[in-house]
């Protein structure tokens, strides 16, 4: 029964990777008023950012939609076009703020530096240019003209943190903010963001999801098992096993998962995260000592079992509670729907309400046990009745 649980794991494994890969684009589930409806879609790598277009090759022309949440209410969201490169310094924007009177605005600007923008005409032709703000994020829509055979756009975007006299100001410049640009193929209705299967999201997306499942679900689980199923007699040795593949097969998987953020931080040079990485250095040690653990395991009546058990029981549960700050974290880094940070609230909570009530019957178990004892003096045998006197 025991081997069973890496064959359940790989196929929960495979059935999650499966359901991402189908639902990897967010920007499919995202919808606009008046019916709005365009050709492609992509999930911008940075400041979660979305942008869908549709290509008219007979107008030449583009029309966009993107969304970004800004670095502050107040602040700003940008999008544009470089013709001249694919750096920041040339682009040809929209920018997307709050008016003084709190509607939303979209006017055309030129970025001359990082450090100044000017208002005014740019090089392409913008029409119905409009945006709207809604649950903390600006949408931008807008159409806009191209040089006849465009194929290939180098595309910028940003966004910013406050609005001076009615001009963005300098954005934050850290690497995110750095890196928001990529390429839009007119044409193959692809962009540098999502073209390809081992694509750098895509790859953060299995990194995610196989942290998740290691140090977020399956370690947990184990530790369950072992808490709740040890003490009854029926289930040894079957809990012990049961345990051990359990937390084998999370160790697998997270390691596998912390190898692929390894190489995610190789290619992404100047881009950290700092706690996320060294929370996952640390689950990375203290689960390989976890594992090593059991061959050093003495018997149960070694007189060294007591240390061990210490210090299993507190690897264990920092383990646990450095692998479900981690998810968080991640979560946060990622951004993916709300429905999957909501669901792994509701396991971790389904997970806690379970311990509790098996916690309550054991310790109700143990106190009726201590009662019964009591109830029986000189450990069990009735002393009760008078000696009877010798017979003379």
């Amino acid at each position: 029964m025991a081997s069973l649980i890496p064959s359940l794991t790989l196929s929960l494994l495979i059935l999650l990777l499966n359901f991402g890969l189908i639902q990897s684009l967010q920007c499919l589930s995202q919808k606009f008023s008046r019916n709005r409806y365009y050709q492609h879609c992509t999930d911008l790598p940075h400041l979660s950012s979305y942008l869908h277009w549709s290509y008219n090759p007979a107008e030449s022309s583009i029309e966009i939609a993107f969304l970004a949440p800004p670095a502050r209410p107040d602040g700003w969201v940008g999008w544009g076009i470089n013709p001249n490169g694919s750096g920041m310094i040339g682009t040809q924007a929209l920018i997307a703020h709050k008016e003084a009177n709190g509607s939303m605005a979209a006017r055309t600007f030129e970025l001359v530096s990082y450090k100044k923008v000017e208002e005014g005409e740019i090089a392409y032709k913008v029409l119905k240019a409009e945006a709207e703000y809604k649950n903390r994020v600006v949408t931008m829509f807008a159409t806009v003209g191209l040089p006849k055979e465009t194929k290939v756009l180098n595309v910028v975007w940003q966004v910013g943190s406050s609005v001076v006299d009615g001009v963005p100001a300098m954005h934050e410049l850290g690497a995110a903010n750095l890196n928001s640009r990529g390429k839009l193929d007119l044409p193959q209705g692809q962009s540098s963001s999502n073209s390809g299967k081992n694509s750098h999201l895509q790859r953060k997306r299995i990194h995610g999801l196989l942290n998740a499942i290691s140090w977020g679900i399956l370690f947990p689980v184990g530790a369950v098992i072992a808490r709740y199923l040890r003490p009854l007699r029926f289930a040894d040795p079957f809990w012990f096993y049961l345990h051990v593949s359990c937390q084998f097969s999370s160790y697998i998987i997270g390691v596998t998962g912390w190898a692929i953020g390894l190489d995610l931080g190789a290619e992404s040079k100047g881009v950290e995260y700092t706690s996320h990485r060294i929370i996952g250095i640390i689950l990375f040690c203290l689960a390989t000592l976890q594992m090593f653990a059991i061959f050093v395991r003495p018997s149960k009546d070694h007189k060294f079992r007591v240390y061990w058990n210490v210090y299993h029981h507190g690897i264990g549960y920092t383990v646990i509670v450095l692998g479900i700050i981690n998810v968080f974290k991640g979560l946060e880094i990622l951004g993916p729907a709300k429905a999957w940070k909501l669901g792994y609230v509701l396991f971790l909570s389904a997970l806690g309400a379970t311990a509790l009530c098996l916690e309550t019957i054991s310790w109700a178990m143990v106190l009726k046990e201590k009662f019964c004892k009591s109830k029986k003096p000189y450990d069990g045998f009735d002393h009760s009745e008078k000696q009877q006197p010798l017979a003379s």
